[in-house]
């Protein structure tokens, strides 16, 4: 049995408070004036929060480890405050049979920085011709429950159906990559007056929202469970909005930089004009849908903070905007970001970062034993964060494998300085355990 004293904690950002963990769990809370540990932690001044939880991380192994790998994902992960991701499918061989996601899983187990909770393929190959083996993956040691195509669409509408019906058997849900294939054909950033500036092929909101409208029809039809990825447009926000209103079992998310970047980026910033950095799917969008996303994050028609962490290595990205490959890095930066777009505007006080980057995201996954309150009897898995500090955002110092972040050269609020996970440190003074 081993024993961590946290000093002085501020949970949820309320008044200071001791938090006791003991052989993994919360044992008590509040002023322990002549409590003994094995280990005490000075968190004077330090917001303590649930230990947070990504639906949406790319590990890219196995396949594409020159990217990333499950050890620096999960590293980068713990370094961000995370002590749950969810790994998303499209990995070579795509995470489609049972045997993948128990190896992706596997070795989420021998890392140990973060819990890695596979994501399954809701298509065979990702080629949207027919149902993965979802069943086998929902009853394999992965004990998968969100399946998703990440990076395509399910666009048939009769697959997207039969997925939708096939999943409640096990309690699943479908998370939906929301782009209308043939409105987005050869698509490059937002359409509109900067895409139009810059000549490139406009990307229209209505290929989200679209689909969207029909999935949540679908969802509603059947009677199951929609979860939609990364949203990035008003109109989806209202779409989402009323069939909430219905009742309908649908959940959202959205990322850090669809929170905080728009596609004037791509145009003018620290970086420079045409930097492919800002090249992500769904595309960077206007201020316009900045606004309604946040809104929309802080009365939870958008239920939680998803990363969509999109690591590539330098080849991939540093070439012309039409040939790089899509997608960011974010899990080292995004309570950052949250901070500095919803609690500094405030939208969100702490409590309310705490529900949107755990405590959702962990009930929509259905993982047992996060974003539960940072209580006696709960797990130990906590995040110690000070956001009273400002720091340049600098790629070279990052856990990931890849550097390709939109926030280099920007200054942003906050540092994770500890994370733990079921009691046991990963991070301490912001460093690797």
């Amino acid at each position: 049995m081993t024993t961590i004293l946290i000093r002085g904690a501020r949970i949820l950002g309320g008044a200071p408070s001791d938090i006791l963990l003991r052989d993994g769990v919360v044992a008590e809370t509040g002023a322990l004036a002549g409590a003994k540990a094995d280990q005490t932690v000075d968190a004077d001044g330090l917001v303590a929060l649930p230990g947070l939880v990504d639906l949406h991380t790319h590990l890219r192994e196995p396949g594409r480890e020159d990217a990333e790998t499950v050890e620096t994902g999960t590293q980068a992960a713990a370094r961000g405050g995370y002590t749950a991701v969810h790994a998303m499918a499209n990995t070579s061989p795509v995470a489609d049979t049972a045997g993948v996601v128990e190896q992706v899983w596997r070795l989420g187990q021998e890392y140990g920085h973060c819990d890695v909770q596979p994501v399954g393929a809701v298509t065979s190959g990702l080629e949207g011709r027919q149902l993965a083996e979802l069943g086998a993956m929902a009853d394999s040691a992965a004990r998968v429950r969100v399946f998703s195509d990440d990076g395509k669409c399910v666009s048939d509408a009769v697959l997207m159906r039969r997925a939708l019906e096939y999943v409640k058997a096990f309690d699943g849900v479908v998370a939906q990559h929301a782009q209308e294939p043939r409105l987005t054909e050869g698509a490059q950033l937002n359409e509109g007056e900067v895409s139009a500036r810059l000549g490139l092929t406009g990307w229209p909101a209505v290929a989200e929202e679209a689909i969207i409208a029909r999935d949540c029809l679908l969802a509603a039809h059947v009677g199951s469970r929609l979860h939609v990825c990364h949203v990035s447009t008003a109109g989806s926000v209202e779409i989402i909005r009323w069939a909430k209103s219905k009742g309908w079992d649908v959940t959202a998310e959205v990322t850090p930089h669809h929170l905080l970047l728009t596609d004037s980026s791509a145009e003018r910033s620290p970086l420079g004009p045409y930097n492919p950095i800002y090249k992500v799917n769904p595309p960077l969008r206007t201020a316009d849908d900045v606004r309604a996303l946040r809104e929309a994050l802080a009365d939870g028609t958008i239920d939680c903070v998803a990363t969509d962490h999109a690591p590539h290595p330098v080849e991939d990205k540093e070439t012309e905007w039409a040939a790089a490959a899509m997608g960011m890095i974010g899990l080292e930066t995004a309570l950052s970001v949250v901070q500095e777009a919803m609690v500094e505007t405030g939208l969100l006080d702490w409590a309310g970062v705490a529900d949107r980057m755990s405590v959702r995201p962990a009930r929509i996954g259905r993982l047992a034993g996060h974003g539960r309150a940072v209580e006696p009897g709960a797990p130990g898995n906590i995040t110690l964060y000070d956001p009273s500090v400002r720091q340049p955002v600098d790629p070279a110092a990052m856990a990931s494998k890849s550097r390709n972040t939109p926030y280099e050269g920007l200054t942003l609020p906050g540092r994770v300085v500890a994370t733990f996970l079921r009691g046991r440190p990963t991070v301490l003074e912001g460093k690797l355990v």
